[in-house]
């Protein structure tokens, strides 16, 4: 009967198809019996050509078993493909969908500072906009990954900006390109914006480096899937892979599927590598959730972005309505000016019509929220999608066995292919990763030699994963050691909040996650002056005072305000 059974599969293979499995049952064989027996004894081998199947007999060829040991690798590939899907599915959508968000913010945010500066202002803005202009340009070449230092871009901007609302508020003088110079190397010690600047600085900056430390992990971890999935396999792997699935067919059991624990360990062995990032990966995974978590939190980019021309704005009602004491103290400090010719003096209509001071935003004004959608919205989904992502690499063994359509029921173990025959499989079960498969009984793994591809993946994780730690307390590993203080762009100790700047959000911190201290010792770092003679800070100086700012500074004024040393940069003038 069995000697039947064989010659009925090896009809079902050359007629059909090269695989046995799926292929409907054949018609009763148009031969008489003796021919029948002799075709029989032609058909059958006794198995001992074939290299992976067991020896005994066979309804397969060697090339034949080849082909299937072929098709039992792009099987495997498929079923690791198959299962990552949602991987790579969330981490593309949701960089794609962050991204246009964070972008459309910024686009946002300029708009509504130009709308509003322009209604307030005037000619006055719209002739300098192109200040504003620039500063929104470095907030996208930072958010690009650009090499771009947001304190510096912030300090540049009050330089810039201290500069032009000091000659506007005295329009009765006439300023050197040196007095300016003067007045915003000191805006610092003078605060003639008050306590704005550094508000803004913490708000935009940390929302800013979380915002884009989130975008590149999303990419960066849609990058890795892709990597992990296109690995190949051994011929260790396709050799395990194929007395699972195929050996059944070749001894006339198309129906066994491989027991349960034989998949699994043919599974871990073939994906020992892959295993190994498990520990990196949930490290991965937790940091993107926590920094996930900080924007939905203290580092709101959607709130941020919409502080900007707000808090720009209270900056300059400050200077105009300190005026008086902030000219006197820089007229002592940088010298008495030279008054303005009568004509140069500007009339309300050359200023705009209107010398209404600038005003925060109505509640109709405020910008509408970006890509149809808000953060609040984005940071539930995402959150929603990462949390049964952790463990994914050393589970996925028991995903893929876990198909009935791949592997027998574990209730089923009487009757299931255990590699030999039809029955119960009794070796265990191995452990996770590339060192515990030293005594995998279905796969030969060689544990001395890790894969490089993989070892190459678990660095990315790391970097991924430290500028994500860094981004949950306002620093960007890209400027650590440039900028000023010891806690990055975000400035200021990590633990500072400004819940008083943003209504509505309380102080943040994670139940599992230990904010770092800076230690209350930590010297800071000395000023940087900047080099006058470069491109970007020369200056025409065929006019004006003689004599430098900084030299009357030094030589006439006693104030110990202006005594202090000089800490801030200056840009270019507005034109």
């Amino acid at each position: 009967m069995f000697l039947l059974d064989v010659i009925l599969q090896k009809q079902r293979i050359q007629s059909s198809s090269t695989f046995c499995a799926g292929c409907s049952p054949p018609s009763p064989l148009p031969l008489p019996l003796p021919v029948f027996f002799r075709l029989a004894w032609l058909l059958v081998a006794t198995g001992e050509h074939l290299r992976l199947c067991p020896q005994d007999y066979t309804c397969c060829s060697s090339q034949m078993e080849e082909t299937l040991a072929l098709q039992s690798e792009r099987d495997f590939l498929k079923a690791i493909e198959d299962n990552s899907q949602f991987l790579l599915t969330t981490f593309t959508q949701r960089h794609r969908r962050f991204d246009e968000f964070f972008r459309e913010l910024i686009d946002i945010s300029e708009k509504s500072m130009s709308q509003m500066f322009t209604k307030t202002y005037g000619r006055l803005f719209t002739q300098n906009a192109h200040i504003f202009q620039e500063l929104f340009v470095e907030f996208r070449r930072y958010y690009s990954g650009g090499s771009v230092s947001l304190t510096e871009v912030l300090s540049d901007f009050w330089s810039r900006l201290v500069e032009k609302v000091f000659s506007l508020v005295n329009p009765q003088y006439q300023f050197s390109d040196d007095y300016l110079e003067c007045v915003s190397k000191h805006a610092e010690q003078l605060q003639p914006f008050g306590d704005v600047p550094r508000k803004l600085r913490v708000q935009v900056s940390r929302a800013f480096i979380a915002a884009r430390a989130l975008s590149q992990a999303l990419a960066t971890g849609r990058d890795i899937v892709n990597k992990v999935t296109k690995l190949t396999a051994d011929s260790e792997c396709v050799r395990g892979l194929m007395r699972q699935w195929y050996c059944p067919l070749c001894r006339g059991l198309p129906s066994v599927r491989p027991c349960h624990s034989l998949c699994l360990n043919v599974m871990k062995g073939c994906l020992a590598n892959q295993a190994d990032l498990d520990t990196e990966w949930n490290n991965f995974i937790d940091a993107l959730y926590q920094v996930s978590e900080k924007l939905e939190g203290p580092f709101n980019m959607e709130l941020a972005a919409d502080s900007i021309s707000v808090k720009v704005s209270e900056a300059i009602m400050h200077m105009q309505e300190n005026s008086v004491s902030i000219s006197s103290k820089v007229f002592q400090g940088c010298g008495n000016p030279r008054p303005a010719p009568a004509r140069s003096k500007r009339s309300p209509k050359e200023s705009g019509g209107s010398r209404r001071p600038f005003r925060t935003y109505t509640p109709e004004e405020k910008p509408t929220t970006a890509a149809g959608t808000n953060l609040d919205r984005l940071v539930t989904e995402l959150k929603e999608r990462l949390r049964p992502m952790r463990g994914f690499w050393v589970s996925l063994p028991h995903t893929i066995c876990n198909d009935e359509k791949i592997a027998a029921d574990v209730t089923n173990e009487e009757r299931c292919w255990n590699g030999q025959t039809r029955g119960r499989y009794l070796p265990d079960v191995t452990g996770d990763g590339l060192v515990s498969q030293i005594n995998n009984p279905e796969v030969e793994v060689d544990i001395a030699r890790p894969d490089v591809r993989t070892r190459q993946l678990i660095m990315e994780l790391r970097v991924a994963t430290n500028k994500l730690r860094h981004a949950q307390s306002g620093q960007d590993m890209d400027f650590m050691d440039s900028e000023e203080g010891s806690s990055g762009s975000g400035g200021g100790d990590p633990d500072e909040r400004y819940s008083d700047d943003w209504t509505g959000y309380r102080p943040y911190l994670p139940p599992y996650v230990k904010q770092p201290r800076n230690p209350a010792s930590s010297p800071a770092k000395p000023p940087r002056g900047r080099d006058r003679n470069g491109s970007k800070w020369s200056r025409n100086n065929g006019h004006g005072r003689v004599q430098s700012a900084a030299g009357a500074l030094s030589s006439r004024s006693p104030h110990p305000l202006l005594c202090l040393p000089f800490v801030l940069t200056v840009a270019p003038l507005w034109r």
